[in-house]
């Protein structure tokens, strides 16, 4: 053999493994933004199934704050819908308003003394307080991984292998404008 057919040789069995390797770290990445959502999800249906308990548990004191408790059901149910279609532009929408709803409710919540001091509520308020600090971590997580996908998504020459393969850049959870603002406090409390 030639010295020029081992350079050749040489030069597709670098090629292969390059390849190999870019792919399955492709892959990696695709299973990473995967994981992360997974991992939102289940923090999601965990919040899902407590904000029923927490609107129950201020029936029994709200009796004039309906429409309040009814904005965090409605809110909860787009979240779940938009949870359940994998929607996640829909659900940072939700989200959004799912959150401004629970900052109205504990807001309200103030002006019952009876109900702060119901064991059942004050358990439910940190449970949910502590699930919405996870999913704000997790949504950093997410964040991050479709961040490093879509960057390897787009870097030569991962680029040619991306298409080839027909992997997708992903979609980042984003924050609203209203979730970036600060809190207006004073309308909280009205």
């Amino acid at each position: 053999m030639e010295i020029t057919s081992f350079i050749l040789l040489g030069l597709l069995i670098v090629a292969a493994i390059y390849s190999i390797t870019s792919y399955n770290g492709l892959v990696n990445l695709k299973h990473g933004v995967t994981k992360a959502w997974a991992n939102i999800d289940v923090l999601l249906k965990q919040r899902h199934d407590e904000l029923p308990k927490l609107v129950e548990t201020c029936k029994q004191y709200m009796s004039y704050e309906q429409e309040t408790l009814e904005r965090v059901m409605q809110a909860r149910s787009a979240v779940s819908d938009a949870r359940a279609k994998g929607d996640v532009g829909a659900l940072g929408a939700a989200e959004n308003q799912l959150r401004m709803g629970l900052g109205n409710l504990f807001a309200v919540a103030e002006a019952y003394p009876e109900l702060r001091a119901n064991e059942g509520f004050q358990h439910l308020q940190t449970r949910i307080s502590s699930l919405e600090n996870s999913i704000a971590d997790r949504r950093e997580f997410y964040n991050e991984a479709v961040n490093n996908k879509n960057i390897r998504l787009e870097q030569f020459p991962d680029v040619f292998l991306a298409r080839m393969f027909g992997f997708r850049p992903s979609h980042l959870l984003e924050f609203s404008a209203e979730e970036k603002a600060d809190v207006d406090m004073q309308r909280l409390f009205r």
